[in-house]
């Protein structure tokens, strides 16, 4: 039975402050003209491979179950490394920030939207009530507490790029939940990683040869874009990514889902942060909600205590 303690809570906020701060790194990097966006992801997950591999190499041992379980491995990279972070990137190119942090907000929803209709797992009232209120904390966040803006808010080719790269984190959530014929979960984590970091590495190498072929691939590699690629290698990947996996497998994917909406909060606090300006009233209010909201959607059922 799933369950939210103290442990499971701290890796899924580290996970998402972590990923927060991925969110302004890309957008400094990406906005500023220093690295285009799917070779940025390349360049991140490459490097994140090389830093994994002496703790994982041993995955690549011909008697590895990787191999056995290649086709699995593959969907795994491409839902989480090989997708999420390229089109989170290139959908910063051209949505706002609000809309894309908004829509990736929407995660819980989809998360209990995959799980009945791949996974035979029947949302809860309780989860259900706990993604609304959620939702509005993560409105009230991106809104600053002025909830009449949500209707000049206009779609763009980010907003849906955005809406893909949250549908296909879901899937990825529910698979880590799913332990395939070869059971990864008794995996030592640094070989399970490793392989899920590979097949992505693959995938996003695939997709970076379409931006090579299109003259559209830059990289101004200097030390300051050294440094910010460094930490996105390091924290919102190898970290983040540990992090995640071990809370979604305590937790469930559907509650986790809900503290992806610590995202938002935390990228607003940490922009606050960097450009001196102090948290105000509506981050407060926020955080209520957001939290309200994860544990009204992490209280058994009826029929869960029965």
């Amino acid at each position: 039975m799933p369950q939210l303690n103290f442990a499971t809570t701290a890796y899924l906020l580290i996970a998402t402050a972590l990923w927060a701060g991925n969110a302004i790194t890309g957008r400094v990097l990406v906005a500023s003209g220093a690295v285009s966006p799917i070779t940025l992801s390349t360049v991140r997950w490459g490097l994140a491979a090389l830093l994994l591999l002496p703790l994982g190499w041993r995955v690549f041992l011909p008697s590895s179950d990787l191999w056995r379980n290649k086709k699995r491995f593959l969907l795994l990279g491409l839902f989480g490394v090989g997708s999420y972070n390229g089109l989170l990137y290139l959908a910063l190119e051209t949505s706002t920030a609000i809309n894309v942090t908004l829509i990736g907000a929407s995660m819980p929803i989809w998360m209990l939207l995959i799980g009945s209709a791949f996974y035979q797992t029947k949302p809860t009232l309780f989860k259900m009530i706990g993604a609304v209120v959620s939702l509005i904390g993560v409105a009230v966040v991106l809104t600053r507490g002025d909830l009449s803006t949500l209707l000049s808010m206009q779609m763009v080719l980010g907003d849906f790029l955005i809406l893909l790269a949250t549908i296909t984190w879901a899937f990825y959530s529910w698979m880590l939940t799913r332990p395939g014929p070869s059971n990864e979960r008794q995996w030592p984590w640094a070989q399970f990683l490793m392989a899920q970091v590979f097949a992505g590495l693959l995938w996003t190498g695939f997709f970076d040869g379409f931006e090579i072929a299109a003259g559209q691939a830059y990289l101004d590699l200097n030390l300051w874009t050294a440094s910010l690629i460094l930490f996105v290698a390091i924290g919102p990947s190898l970290v983040a990514y540990r992090c995640w996996g071990l809370g979604v497998n305590n937790a469930g994917p559907t509650v986790a889902a809900f503290f992806s909406n610590f995202i938002p909060l935390f990228t607003a606090l940490l922009s606050a942060a960097i450009l001196g300006e102090p948290p105000q009233l509506f981050h407060g209010l926020a955080f209520l909600f957001i939290v309200t909201g994860i544990w009204v959607s992490s209280t058994p059922s009826r029929s869960a205590r029965s």
